[in-house]
């Protein structure tokens, strides 16, 4: 293609000048607006204001300035179309052959704080993405640019006179509708925010954005990649990774599960993940000792483990770590001393993600076949006052802290979830198993004769005595669970024969 004129209209400025050297050093006329053409002009490069083109000026502090048929009527001709070209010639509308543009920032706007609604609004903008998409339907004849990463590329090849192909051009056109398509679900998800009874509408407009090739999925034999959700500021997907191999896509999964875990927790914490249950987790006054205690509740397990830890990494925790071999290890943060100790492992992986602070607006989903389930995500937080003592004997001021503990980690166990807790830290975990009686019994069995004086968390309520019975016999000595089955009572009466604590969430914590 010969590019004769290009329209230039950019928020991002990064490069634009450098670009517009080239085109006019091509022999190219460009044309600009507002803040671009200043920009354009101040470097000393030839350039025509927009609405010498429109023969009409800017209005409406700027909203109208490119919609205007000599601007889309040059942007949307077919070149080899005879009534395109004679509608032209008729109207003395001239080709546009280049389209250079990217949008007001409307994300940067929305994340400042304090924004107030008629701010945002105000950035949203409307002639940019009428431009990108008239520009992106007529590949065929124009070239859009939203990327100003593309610009080096670009200017390459027109200094070198290569051809620019019609392959490229439709790779530039699939970036434009992508860009477009991002602007607009960011407006459709800020605007939603406060329209509560329709909160998933925007579902249908989910976009992902290819953050890595995987070497495969959860098996050899399966094809993987990596993607973040766009407009979802938060998570896995925006972890830095400091050192070690590529992510494999289990080692995405397990540390999601794991750092969800130590999240739940204001005092230094750490757990390690096996197949996205907690086979250890614990809490304590300082980080390396809450890491001792989580790897002493199941050593076994922990080899070749996900690691996550609340607070900045230091010298002794990364010491005590760097004895055994995990996959990776991720926390908001790590000491100089630290990254020294765990960087001397090749293959470790090392990624540093600040804390999770959810705002209620987050949503999960899971991939079905032909469809996707949204629910809201589960962060729902107990606290003390919440909790109804149900059975004659009140738990002590220790019971109170391990069942607090013990909830907020059988949160995170796949259904149906036991957790032994005792001093905040886990000593068995039952997950995943088809009955309840079965998950006790593992986590009971795990624990050993470390049960005694522990207490024990149910993700669900106990529809029958057996688990309390089971509980009674191992030592156990407080359980929390959610009651809300009609046979509580008879739980309740199992509680008190056995001189046991047992305290209601009345909320349940599935997870399939």
């Amino acid at each position: 293609m010969n590019i004769k004129r290009a329209l230039l209209s950019v928020s991002n400025k990064q490069g634009i000048i450098e670009l517009a050297r080239c085109l006019h050093a091509a022999g190219v006329e460009i044309i600009s607006t507002g803040g671009t053409m200043q920009a354009i002009k101040q470097a000393g490069i030839p350039v025509t204001y927009v609405s010498e083109v429109t023969g009409f000026p800017e209005i409406m502090d700027g909203r109208v300035k490119t919609l205007n048929p000599y601007v889309h009527g040059g942007i949307l001709a077919i070149r080899d179309n005879q009534e395109h070209v004679q509608a032209m010639q008729t109207h003395g509308i001239k080709p546009i052959d280049m389209v250079v543009v990217n949008l007001y920032p409307f994300k940067e706007t929305i994340a400042k704080p304090g924004v107030t609604k008629a701010e945002a609004i105000e950035n949203i903008d409307i002639g940019g993405p009428a431009m990108i998409r008239a520009a992106a339907k007529n590949f065929k004849d124009v070239m859009v640019v939203v990327n100003p990463e593309r610009y080096a590329e670009i200017i390459e090849l027109i200094n070198s006179k290569q051809e620019i192909s019609l392959n490229f051009r439709q790779k530039l056109s699939l970036e434009a509708y992508r860009h477009t398509g991002e602007y607009d679900l960011a407006i459709t998800k800020y605007l939603l925010q406060d329209l509560t009874a329709e909160e998933f509408v925007a579902a249908d407009s989910l976009l992902l954005t290819k953050v890595q090739d995987l070497r495969y999925g959860e098996n050899p034999h399966q094809k993987a990649a990596f993607y973040a959700v766009q407009g979802e500021e938060y998570g896995i997907a925006k972890a830095k990774q400091l050192h070690g191999k590529e992510l494999s896509f289990n080692n995405i999964v397990d540390l999601e599960a794991a750092y969800r875990i130590v999240c739940e927790f204001d005092k230094p914490a750490v757990s390690i993940i096996k197949h996205t249950n907690p086979c250890g987790t614990a809490t304590a006054a300082q980080l390396c000792t809450a890491y001792l205690k989580a790897y002493a509740a199941d050593s076994t397990s922990a080899f070749g483990g996900i690691i996550a830890l609340n607070q900045i990494v230091d010298q002794a925790t990364a010491l005590e770590m760097s004895k055994l071999f995990v996959e990776a290890i991720i926390a908001p943060a790590y000491s100089p001393e630290a990254l020294e100790i765990l960087t001397a492992k090749k293959n470790i992986r090392l990624l540093e993600l600040p804390l999770l602070a959810f705002t209620g607006q987050e949503k999960d989903m899971k991939k079905v076949t032909g469809g996707i389930l949204i629910q809201e995500l589960d962060t729902l937080v107990v606290k003390r006052e919440d909790l109804q003592v149900v059975s004659k004997r009140q738990p002590t001021e220790a019971e109170w802290a391990d069942l607090l503990f013990a909830w907020k980690v059988v949160k995170h166990v796949k259904s149906n979830a036991i957790v032994l807790a005792k001093a905040e830290v886990t000593l068995g975990v039952g997950a995943g198993q088809m009955n309840r009686v079965g998950s006790a019994n593992i986590a009971i069995a795990q624990a050993g004769a470390e049960s005694v004086g522990s207490v024990l968390a149910s993700d669900a309520f106990l529809p029958f005595r057996d688990t309390v019975d089971s509980a009674h016999q191992a030592g156990i000595s407080a359980i929390i669970q959610t009651g809300g089955s009609v046979r509580d009572q008879e739980s309740i009466d199992a509680a008190n024969e056995h001189g046991l604590a047992m305290v209601f969430t009345k909320v349940r914590h599935f997870k399939h």
